[in-house]
């Protein structure tokens, strides 16, 4: 269910380029979810793109370019579910959004290019994501996407939150608590 949010200067990017670059964003999304290209995948497949006033984006103390990279500034805020991704995983994702906005912003010639294009990722914890008036468990997400729950990627997933149960386990939270996945679809976010 990963969303990616653009922040860029108003008027840098024309409606042409926002479709251009909203297909390969989605492209990655995509990749993101492990390959899941399918109608559930692209319907969480979200891409936002908010223009930002040239004087209300400061880099260095100005709002010129002095201190900014081609293809100029850009923001870009992936929000995944917890766990997801592995570093490796990271790594795709930000070299694939530096990658597209290059190639869609311009000037990919320059050596510098990119080095003004930020992306973050943020992770939602398990059990702090919903849709439709409930909460959706990454177990849910991955049914929905078509993804297996006994492939590689979801084993990832599982090692993950498995490690982390037992650190809560050891630390003496209680067996409720939010933030662990729950493979029960009729679980939500504390109901084990």
């Amino acid at each position: 269910m990963p969303i990616m949010q653009v922040h860029y200067p108003e008027g840098a990017l024309d409606q042409h380029r926002k479709a251009a670059l909203a297909q390969r964003l989605t492209d990655a999304l995509i990749a993101m979810e492990g390959g899941a290209d399918t109608a559930g995948g692209r319907g969480f497949a979200t891409v936002l793109f908010s223009p930002v006033a040239r004087g209300d984006w400061w880099v260095g103390g100005r709002v010129d370019d002095t201190f900014v990279a081609a293809p100029g500034r850009f923001l870009v805020r992936v929000t995944v579910p917890e766990g997801y991704m592995n570093a490796t995983h990271k790594r795709e994702v930000h070299a694939a959004v530096n990658a597209a906005i290059i190639d869609i912003a311009g000037d990919g010639d320059d050596a510098a290019a990119g080095g003004s294009v930020l992306v973050i990722i943020d992770e939602v914890p398990e059990g702090n994501w919903g849709a439709h008036g409930r909460t959706i468990s990454l177990a849910q997400i991955a049914d929905t996407v078509g993804l297996a729950k006994d492939g590689e990627r979801f084993a990832w997933v599982r090692s993950y939150f498995d490690a982390k149960a037992r650190q809560f386990a050891a630390a003496g939270y209680p067996g409720d608590i939010s933030g662990l996945l729950h493979l029960d679809p009729g679980a939500g976010a504390g109901e084990p």
